[in-house]
């Protein structure tokens, strides 16, 4: 695979991690089916998720697990914020959730790419 591509790449796994996370959430809530109300969910998120993609951390190494913390907390940190700021509460059980969820998604799928990685440069 060509470098270019890694960072486009990395950004479309993190947007999917995100709408998983979203998709889950309202499946768990009797809310699936729309997709209106899923990019709904999901929006603040995704929000914060690109903020952190614009930062130099993020852009550096988009795979490394550094990267994948910045684009965490700001998934985290300005989704939680716009979340409470649309719909006027943030349930302390739902942020707690919704940070470990980001983690196992956004983390996850990096851990994959380095393990994949690592084995396969192994082999070689």
């Amino acid at each position: 695979m060509r470098r270019p591509r890694i960072p486009v790449l990395a950004f479309v796994a993190d947007a999917v991690a995100v709408l998983v996370f979203a998709a889950i959430g309202r499946a768990s809530h009797a809310e699936a089916g729309s997709v209106v109300g899923l990019l709904g969910t999901a929006a603040p998120f995704l929000v914060g998720a690109v903020a952190a993609w614009a930062t130099p951390w993020v852009r550096a190494h988009p795979v490394g697990f550094r990267a994948g913390g910045v684009v965490l907390a700001g998934a985290v940190v300005l989704g939680l914020l716009l979340r409470a700021a649309f719909t006027g509460r943030l349930p302390l059980s739902f942020a707690i959730v919704a940070t470990v969820s980001l983690a196992v998604f956004l983390l996850g799928w990096r851990g994959i790419a380095i393990l994949t990685s690592r084995h396969r440069t192994s082999v070689r």
